[in-house]
């Protein structure tokens, strides 16, 4: 039996926020299927923990790029260092964010604001600006995939900054895959909740986060992985600009 449904074998992708939780659940899930990656990450330490995942699971290759996301001149390095490497890229997961939880409007200092909406979302126009150039130029299409949230939906009392940044993401898809979609590139959202360890934090014992989906389980980083794989490949090859939630139905039957 195939162990890559999706048929990804050979693909190049470039994964931010990848030294952690969903993003790392990403790249594992990548390599088995016989992808070159390019690991990016701020963290040094966490960056290569998952490349060396990567090279125990010995199928495809990797490389980790220490990059900040949210500076154009650390990204336009990072994407012409991995196109060089992995001789170019054919996907692009922004998955990297911030979050400001716990805030309320009345207590929110700008600096805090600011660092929510470059890291969940500058980064995203940055990546995407830089990578989409690469991908025309190879004139051979791609897949973009965003790490959107369940939070663009609904409003939060715990939060201020983090579901707008999440909003604006899920527009820029719309934006980024009328743009790009003569360049054969397709641009889509995956949108989780509540998946694995809080934004930002690493937590060990995830089950304190009662579930509050229909399915009555907690979102796991592989569920996300999963999703961006199909999103990714050319199953998913007619779907662009489409947002697919995976949330164990937590809009329609829970609180966000």
């Amino acid at each position: 039996m195939s162990t890559d449904p999706f048929e990804l074998k050979g693909k190049r992708a470039i994964v931010t926020g990848a030294g952690r939780n969903v993003g790392r659940a990403i790249v594992e899930l990548f390599a088995r299927a016989g992808v070159d990656v390019c690991i990016v990450d701020i963290d040094q330490n966490r960056g290569k923990d998952t490349l060396e995942q990567v090279h125990n699971i010995n199928v495809g290759r990797g490389i980790f790029v220490p990059t900040d996301v949210s500076d154009e001149a650390s990204v336009k390095s990072m994407v012409d260092h991995a196109c060089k490497e992995l001789g170019g890229v054919d996907i692009l997961v922004n998955c990297v964010a911030s979050t400001d939880r716990p805030s309320t409007i009345t207590e929110l200092e700008l600096d805090q604001w600011r660092r929510v909406m470059d890291v969940s979302l500058t980064s995203v126009f940055l990546c995407t600006k830089w990578v989409s150039r690469r991908m025309i130029e190879q004139g051979t299409g791609g897949a973009i995939v965003n790490i959107g949230s369940t939070s663009a939906h609904k409003g939060r009392g715990n939060a201020v900054a983090y579901g707008p940044a999440k909003a604006a993401v899920s527009n820029m898809t719309w934006n980024t895959a009328t743009q790009l979609g003569a360049h054969g590139i397709r641009v889509n959202t995956v949108s989780p909740n509540m998946v694995g360890s809080p934004v930002g934090e690493d937590v060990e014992d995830t089950s304190v986060r009662k579930p509050t989906n229909l399915l009555g389980r907690g979102c796991a980083p592989e569920d996300i992985a999963r999703a961006v794989a199909f999103m990714a490949s050319d199953m998913a090859g007619f779907v662009t600009a489409s947002e697919l939630l995976v949330d164990g139905g937590s809009l329609h039957g829970g609180k966000v």
